[in-house]
C-alpha cells in the first residue's frame, strides 16, 4: 500500500503533515477489537492512531470467555506471557438444572481443549485483557493512542479518508477502521439508523470474591444453569480470585443497553427467588449488581465502504449466548491485518475482509439467538420433562456440532489474497 500522512484542521484550515512511505491507519475505538487490531497493525509496520472518546481508560465490564479461536490469535500476538497470570483456564463446562442443581458435563477443557484445538480456553476479566492490550500498544507505539477523541463523521476522499472528531478537529488517514462498539457512530453513518429490537431479555452481572464462595462452588469450571425463562452463567476470572456471575431473565421493563446501569441486590434476588439454593447464594453475594437490556440485530452487509470499514461489535453485534463477542473481535483483528498486508489498497483489503468474515459472524449472531430459546425452554419448568430435555439438547454429538466449528477456526490460515 502507498502511504500518506495525516492532517489536522484548525479554524477551518487543513494543516498538512509531511507524507511518509508508511501507511497510516486510523482506528475509532480503543476497546478489545480496536486495540487488538492496532497491535497487529503496528507489528506489521503500519503507522496507527487509535481515537478513543474516553478521557482515561479503566476497568470496565466483567468476565469474558475466550475459546481457542481467539486465544490462538492472542498467543500469535505474543500476549500469552502477560495474560497467563491473569486468566483462568477452566477444566471444563457444565450444565446445571435450575431447580434440582443436577449437573451434566457440557465438554472438557484444559488439556483436552489444547489437544483437540491446539490452543487453550481462557476465562478472563475484560479489564485484565484490555490492560494487557493497552500496555502492548503503548510499549510498541507510545504515541498511538489519542484520548478524548470521538470520531463522529467520516468520508472517503480521493487519497484515503477524512474524519471529524466531536470537538470539530479534522484528520486524514489512508484508511479508517471503525471499532467503536455496538453503538457505533460510524456504523450508523454508513449503514443507516440501527434497527435493533428488544429481545425481552435483561442481563444481570456481578463479581463475587472467590473467598466468599462455598468450597463446593469453587470448582474451576464454567457453569450454565438453565431454566424456564432465565439462565445463569458462572465462571472464574482473575486467576481464580473472582467468580463472574451473569443472570439472563425474560423481562420487558428494562430497555437500557448499557453495562454500567446499577440495579439493587433486592431486585436481583427477586428475579431468582425460585431457583436452586446455590444460585440464590451466589446472587446474594453480589454487592453491586449491574443490569442491561439485550437488543438483537440482524446480520447486515456493507461494512466495507471504500477506505472505511467496520470491525467487531460495530460490524456484527451479537447476543452473548455463544460467548463469542470478544472472540469475533479478536478474529477480526487478525484477518483484517492479514488482508491489509496482502492487498494493494485499503479499499481492496476491506472488501476482502468483509467477504471473508461476513458468513462466519452471521452464523454466530444467528446461533446465539437460537441458544436463548434453548436455555429458557418451557420444558425445563416440568420436573418430569426437564432432565430428558437436557439429556437430548446437550448430548455429546449435539454439543460437538454446536461448538467445534467455533473453536476450529484459525484466523491465521484464512486465505486473504484477492
Amino acid at each position: 500500500m502507498d502511504g500518506r500522512g495525516q492532517g489536522q484542521q484548525h479554524q477551518g484550515q487543513l494543516i498538512a503533515v509531511p507524507i511518509t512511505p508508511v501507511p497510516h491507519i486510523a482506528i475509532a475505538g480503543a476497546g478489545i477489537g480496536g486495540l487488538c487490531t492496532a497491535l497487529a497493525l503496528i507489528q506489521q509496520g503500519f503507522t496507527v492512531t487509535v481515537y478513543e472518546q474516553a478521557s482515561q481508560l479503566g476497568e470496565v465490564g466483567a468476565g469474558l470467555q475466550l475459546s481457542p479461536n481467539a486465544t490462538r490469535v492472542l498467543q500469535a500476538l505474543s500476549l500469552g506471557p502477560a495474560l497467563l497470570p491473569l486468566v483462568s483456564e477452566a477444566h471444563g463446562k457444565e450444565i446445571r438444572l435450575w431447580s434440582s442443581g443436577r449437573r451434566w458435563k457440557l465438554f472438557d477443557l484444559g488439556e483436552d481443549c489444547r489437544a483437540r484445538f491446539g490452543a487453550p480456553y481462557w476465562m478472563v476479566h475484560r479489564g485484565d485483557l484490555h490492560q494487557v492490550l493497552l500496555d502492548a500498544v503503548r510499549t510498541r507505539a507510545p504515541e498511538a493512542l489519542a484520548l478524548r477523541s470521538r470520531v463522529v463523521r467520516a468520508k472517503n476522499s480521493a487519497t484515503g479518508v477524512r474524519f471529524m472528531l466531536a470537538d470539530g478537529r479534522m484528520y486524514e488517514a489512508d484508511a479508517l477502521i471503525a471499532a467503536d462498539g455496538v453503538h457505533s457512530v460510524v456504523r450508523e453513518q454508513i449503514l443507516g439508523e440501527d434497527k435493533a429490537r428488544f429481545t425481552g431479555l435483561m442481563a444481570w452481572r456481578g463479581l463475587v470474591p472467590m473467598e466468599r464462595v462455598p468450597e463446593a462452588l469453587r470448582t474451576p469450571v464454567g457453569t450454565n444453569w438453565v431454566g424456564p425463562g432465565a439462565h445463569v452463567i458462572t465462571y472464574p476470572v482473575r486467576a481464580g480470585q473472582l467468580l463472574n456471575v451473569v443472570g439472563i431473565v425474560e423481562r420487558g421493563d428494562w430497555r437500557a443497553e448499557s453495562w454500567t446501569d446499577a440495579g439493587t441486590p433486592e431486585e436481583l434476588l427477586r428475579d431468582f427467588a425460585p431457583w436452586h439454593a446455590d444460585v440464590r447464594l451466589l446472587m446474594g453475594q453480589i454487592e453491586h449488581p449491574f443490569k442491561w437490556a439485550l437488543l438483537g440485530r440482524l446480520p447486515c452487509h456493507g461494512w466495507a465502504q471504500g477506505n472505511i470499514c467496520l470491525l467487531g461489535d460495530a460490524a456484527h453485534p451479537t447476543l452473548p449466548f455463544l460467548a463469542q463477542g470478544a472472540g469475533m473481535a479478536v478474529e477480526d483483528a487478525m484477518v483484517m491485518v492479514r488482508c491489509m498486508a496482502a492487498n494493494a489498497t485499503p479499499a481492496q483489503a476491506f472488501k476482502r475482509f468483509e467477504a471473508l468474515r461476513w458468513q462466519r459472524t452471521a452464523d454466530i449472531v444467528n446461533r446465539s439467538q437460537d441458544n436463548a430459546a434453548r436455555f429458557h425452554n418451557p420444558q425445563l419448568a416440568d420436573p418430569a420433562r426437564a432432565e430428558a430435555y437436557v439429556d437430548t439438547e446437550w448430548e455429546p454429538e449435539a454439543v460437538r456440532r454446536r461448538y467445534d466449528w467455533l473453536f476450529e477456526y484459525d484466523a491465521m490460515q484464512v486465505a486473504v489474497g484477492a
